[in-house]
């Protein structure tokens, strides 16, 4: 049976979350793009990255990721190094004002989820991440018809 206002709230709560994390990242003052942050958080979290593994881990082409990583070189957020596994890429390395700006990003999602979350219990807010997995993992399974 199809659930129209879930879509609806799925796509509300979306919304309602982007709008929060921009609003509170320009509060810091950052006014990097989603897919700079995501890019950089990355980076940051799997060492040995590559433009590559950066381009599959966010489901974007190479020539998008390579746009998004020269403004993140331009911004002194990351650097480039020799891959001695490779020699036809190179690894991202974030910078220490990356690494700072990774940590300030963490914090205000925080900040973020503690304001959406503010009047669910602790058992709510772990029942909601447990059925939301289970939303992600059926939209990232590949679906099994029996033939019935």
């Amino acid at each position: 049976m199809p659930y129209p206002d879930l879509s609806d709230t799925l796509h509300r709560l979306m919304h309602a979350y982007k709008m929060q994390l921009r609003a509170t990242a320009l509060r810091h003052q950052i006014s990097l793009p989603v897919s700079h942050i995501r890019a950089l958080k990355g980076i940051c979290r799997l060492e040995g990255s590559t433009a590559r593994s950066i381009a599959l881990a966010m489901n974007r082409d190479k020539a998008q990721i390579t746009r998004v990583l020269s403004g993140l070189m331009e911004s002194g957020l990351i650097a480039k190094a020799s891959n001695p596994d490779d020699r036809r890429s190179q690894l991202l390395i974030p910078t220490k004002s990356g690494k700072q700006l990774v940590q300030t990003l963490i914090a205000i999602e925080a900040e973020v989820a503690a304001r959406l979350t503010r009047t669910l219990s602790a058992k709510e807010v772990d029942e909601f991440r447990r059925l939301g997995n289970i939303m992600i993992d059926n939209a990232t399974t590949p679906e099994h018809h029996t033939g019935e």
